[in-house]
């Protein structure tokens, strides 16, 4: 009997596609209504509750049709872009692991329109869009989970390609400071990661005192480590 794992096709080959829909996410943002029209997807990238993953690429991780919006504007604040271009860069940003689809997009880029927050550009049969001062106004006011959206992206291209070399075997490549060249990680940055969360389930069965205890502690954690970001900016 041969073993087979879903990570691998015929012959152990690499199939990040299986790996992430093993992880409960959807290549394209899956199925959903009209983008910014209502509806339960209309918030879908706020919660980490797993729940719905219709829209998802990710349990747990998933965007929703205004992330979708706000991910869109975000791009074209650095170039006005055509519809392609701006699927390509999500799935750059995202090695691959978020191309939403045209059917997608291009009502996104609609409903844009329609708020006032695009404006288009006719270069022959194409539409290039551009950020209008309104989706300029938008975009920084809600700057702060932009960054956040993008940071996902990123993450999940770094975290896939961690998997791929240790599922495959490949070394990896390391920099000056001995940080890893595919992903910008240092080994000790990645094990402390693993450690929190495994302290953390550790104590899934905390009572309401040590939780608070707990949470207090992260919360000290997570004030030193956005301050230093602050500093650093």
């Amino acid at each position: 009997m041969h073993f087979f794992h879903p990570f691998f096709t015929a012959g152990r080959r690499w199939n990040p596609g299986a790996v992430f829909h093993a992880m409960g996410g959807r290549h394209g943002g899956g199925h959903g209504g009209f983008p910014g029209r209502g509806g339960r997807h209309g918030h879908g990238g706020h919660g980490d509750d797993g729940a719905n993953d219709d829209q998802g690429w990710m349990r747990g991780r998933k965007f929703g049709a205004d992330d979708l919006q706000l991910m869109l504007l975000g791009i074209l604040e650095q170039n006005p872009s055509h519809g392609y271009q701006l699927i390509k860069a999500l799935g750059d940003m995202s090695s691959g692991f978020y191309t939403p689809s045209p059917g997608m997009v291009y009502p996104a880029l609609t409903y844009l329109e329609e708020l006032g927050y695009a404006t288009v550009e006719l270069e022959g049969a194409k539409k290039r869009y551009h950020l209008s001062d309104e989706g300029r106004a938008h975009v920084q006011a809600n700057r702060d989970r932009l960054t956040l959206l993008f940071g996902r992206l990123k993450h999940v291209s770094r975290k896939m390609e961690w998997m791929r070399r240790a599922w495959t075997g490949q070394p990896a490549e390391t920099g000056r400071e001995g940080e890893d060249r595919a992903t910008g990680w240092l080994p000790e940055y990645v094990q402390a990661r693993q450690a929190l969360r495994n302290a953390l389930l550790r104590r899934e069965d905390a009572d309401p005192a040590e939780q608070r205890r707990i949470a207090a502690i992260l919360a000290r954690a997570i004030a030193e480590i956005e301050g230093n970001a602050q500093d650093q900016g």
